[in-house]
């Protein structure tokens, strides 16, 4: 299997950091713009769409400033790779950042940016966020 590379795209928000923490982190937040239905117990989060479910660890949080999931489906190369959410507010402006990384194939590098791009405006939509 090939390996991943990481990339990281920046999306800037009109959304509090704490609001936004909700929609990343709990499974009613996720399951209103991530996956189609989000269950969790404890750290395992259990990720839904149509007839696909894929399962993910939370392995790091820092309440409305980060969330890190890693992918869990029993592949061993899996331990390798996660993707994370960070939130960043600007010092000065106030301005509110979500930062997502992620590990792509590089021949699907476009598709899983474009990906992102096309979840985090149904998440913008969800937040009434322009």
């Amino acid at each position: 299997m090939s390996k991943k590379t990481f990339f990281s795209v920046e999306y800037d928000f009109q959304s509090s950091p704490q609001l936004l923490y909700q929609y990343l982190s709990t499974p009613s937040g996720l399951s209103e713009w991530f996956a189609d239905n989000v269950n969790s117990r404890g750290e395992n989060f259990q990720f839904i769409w149509d007839d696909t479910e894929e399962n993910a660890k939370l392995i790091q949080t820092k309440i409305n400033e980060r969330i890190r999931f890693q992918w869990d489906n029993g592949s061993p190369e899996d331990a390798d790779y996660y993707f994370e959410f960070k939130i960043e507010v600007d010092e000065i402006t106030k301005d509110v950042s979500l930062i997502v990384s992620d590990y792509a194939d590089d021949d699907e590098m476009d598709e899983s940016k474009l990906l992102w791009d096309s979840l985090i405006a149904d998440l913008k939509q969800v937040l009434g966020s322009s």
